[in-house]
């Protein structure tokens, strides 16, 4: 289970070239423009408002800072492998590097759940804008095929074909498929701003108090009533206060993965060693600064209660703005926002598994490429199954489980900076993290605080994946691992 890949062979792997590597396509621009599709979408959209109403109130606002806080540890731990690591697969590449195979499983697993349900969770809420744009034409879906089974409904009918509709877009090739992302992300980081200006001068300073609105038991507590214990497990934890605010943070956190996607296509860079830390750091600079206005200003509008239960929390704060006659136009740039998020999403997953493939994990089905050098029949395998979840589960249950996946991810990214900078600190890095081991440190202890925060059925999820993982490796990975029989066939243990 500790049979690592040499620094040096994984970057050979990346200077390949031929038919079966995927092409060089992707600018620094392009890669920003890449983290900023992936960042902006569900999780301002539609979890602002949701984060508003059940946990943080008005200081949603400090969540998204404290998520961001948790992200910019993490980021930086990513441009430094992106930089120094520069092929397909992210965190599993750099787990496969300083942990070893058995890690870099489990970490590859995590992130097809955090991928996958990723896609699955926007696309969901993708479908409830899409009815609103076309009820501004006298037209509807009926409610039987806009939600799952779970919610009283059948199945989600528009979540299902955007998610096919862009996995074949994928199939068709990166570069086309970076085209249209750009689009998408001047259409809606345009909606952003535009909400933000206009809805400034509109903010009623009573619907930010209270700030913080009060917690019971955090009351409880501080009067003897309450043990901290016991509040920890009660149901009051997480409803407002200080508690409400770590939880929403934890929730919010899944408005930030965008990032993490951009170092999937590491390999796709034009030139990675500069790109992916421009990318990375870049475009989660642009979107935290975006994501504090956007919810000062949402809850601002409108107070906090009323987002309870709201799929469009948007549309209602804008409402107050007078400003209706824009309503279609800010729902068709919100669509435009979700679409781009569902297709880098899916792209990030594809990439994982490809990655997981070349080295014997996983079927090699999963790394064969088109004509177009793009991994067409894992994109069409995830069309089918991230089309169920969107099709089946309700998006809450989705967005706690793309969470805590995440959180995961960014967790083993930062001790692995640790590690590789003990085991290997001669290796060139043409980013480095700053202040270590103090960042790598502080995104651990941050990323394994929002998880706590996360409520219990999202780590009994995640402990299923994550078994069912270990029994796909247990009786196929082993036998088919590359590094490990060009190990035991020269004899000896790269451990």
């Amino acid at each position: 289970m500790l049979y690592k890949k040499s620094i040096p062979q994984i970057i050979q792997e990346a200077r390949e070239s031929g038919e079966h590597t995927l092409k060089r396509t992707l600018t620094s621009t392009g890669l920003i423009s890449l983290g900023v599709g992936a960042i902006i979408g569900a999780g301002l959209f539609s979890l602002t408002g949701i984060a508003a109403a059940e946990n943080a109130g008005p200081a949603v606002i400090i969540s998204f800072i404290v998520a961001a806080l948790a992200c910019s540890f993490a980021g930086l731990c990513y441009a430094e492998f992106a930089s120094m690591i520069p092929v397909a697969g992210s965190a599993y590449t750099y787990s496969y590097a300083t942990m070893g195979e058995f890690m870099a499983w489990i970490i590859g697993w995590d992130l097809v759940l955090e991928y996958a349900l990723a896609s699955a969770t926007v696309a969901v809420s993708w479908s409830q804008y899409f009815n609103q744009l076309l009820m501004t034409f006298g037209m509807s879906i009926p409610d039987n095929f806009l939600k799952g089974p779970w919610e009283g409904g059948i199945v989600n009918v528009p979540a299902i074909i955007i998610v096919c509709l862009l996995s074949l877009l994928l199939m068709r090739g990166t570069k086309e498929s970076s085209t249209v992302n750009n689009i998408l992300v001047i259409l809606k980081v345009s909606v952003v701003l535009i909400f933000i200006a206009l809805g400034w001068s509109f903010i009623d300073s009573a619907n930010h108090d209270p700030f913080i609105p009060a917690n019971t038991g955090e009351e409880m507590v501080k009067s003897g009533e309450m043990g901290l214990w016991a509040f920890l497990k009660s149901e009051h934890f997480g409803e407002f206060g200080i508690s409400g605010i770590l939880r929403a943070a934890g929730v919010l956190f899944f408005a930030f993965i965008g990032f993490d996607a951009v170092s999937t296509a590491a390999q796709e860079a034009k030139n990675p060693q500069k790109g992916m830390p421009i990318g990375i750091i870049g475009s989660l600079v642009i979107c935290t600064i975006l994501y504090v206005l956007f919810a000062y200003v949402m809850t601002g509008l409108e107070n906090y209660k009323v987002f309870a239960g709201d799929a469009k929390p948007v549309a209602t704060a804008f409402a107050k703005t007078g400003y209706t006659f824009l309503n279609t136009a800010l729902i068709i740039t919100i669509i435009a926002g979700y679409t781009s998020v569902i297709l880098v999403m899916l792209l990030g997953q594809s990439r994982v598994f490809y990655s997981m493939s070349k080295d014997g994990l996983l079927p090699k089905i999963f790394s064969d490429l088109s004509k177009n050098q793009t991994p067409w029949k894992t994109n069409l395998i995830f069309m089918v199954f991230v089309s169920i979840f969107a099709g089946f589960v309700p998006v809450s249950d989705l967005g706690h489980m793309v969470s805590i996946g995440t959180l995961f991810a960014f967790a083993l990214v930062c001790i692995g900076v640790l590690v590789l900078r003990k085991s290997s600190p001669d290796i060139e890095r043409p980013f480095k993290t700053p202040f270590v081991p103090v960042i790598p440190i502080l995104g651990v202890i941050v990323c394994v605080v929002l998880m706590a925060s996360l409520p219990i059925e999202s780590w009994e999820r995640l402990g299923i994946w994550l078994l069912l993982g270990l029994v796909i490796y247990i009786f196929y990975s082993k036998k088919h691992s590359k590094i490990r029989q060009q190990a035991q066939n020269k004899g000896e243990q790269n451990v």
